[in-house]
């Protein structure tokens, strides 16, 4: 059986630079002189050098509604069928309790994947209608 090897080159020591003369040559790998040659060198992101950049060069038009747009997490029927009992109310508070959506601002929204077999009680949660037809179904309610 043959063995396997890296083929000359693949394997290369990580060049760490700015540790003095004797890291790499005289400048270290980082060029002569200049700004990013010194040790903090280097400009911030966007800069080109004193010419006017492009985020400001192009002009901001318009709404966005970025700002004010509501995302949904998606949580499954079958997912409230494994962590609720019997009869439980499902609201928002308890399903962060229970580590199924995490954040300050989200909002869900219940959706029919999987089976549902227990009698769950929605409360102030979005359920699409195929999972209402189906919490209804196994004698849960949505309110």
């Amino acid at each position: 059986m043959a063995q396997i090897n890296a083929p000359y080159g693949a394997n290369r020591k990580k060049t760490i630079v700015g540790r003095g003369a004797s890291s790499k040559g005289r400048a270290c790998g980082r060029g002569h002189d200049g700004q990013n040659s010194r040790s903090g060198g280097g400009v911030r992101l966007g800069f080109e050098g004193g010419q006017m950049p492009l985020y400001r060069r192009i002009a901001r038009r318009g709404f966005s509604n970025c700002p004010f747009k509501v995302t949904y997490e998606a949580v499954s029927l079958s997912r409230l069928d494994e962590l609720f009992a019997d009869g439980e109310a499902v609201t928002l508070e308890a399903l962060k309790a229970k580590g199924v959506v995490k954040g300050k601002d989200v909002q869900v929204k219940v959706l029919n994947n999987g089976e549902v077999t227990r009698k769950l009680n929605l409360e102030g949660i979005k359920v699409s209608a195929a999972a209402k037809e189906a919490i209804e179904k196994a004698g849960g309610s949505v309110k």
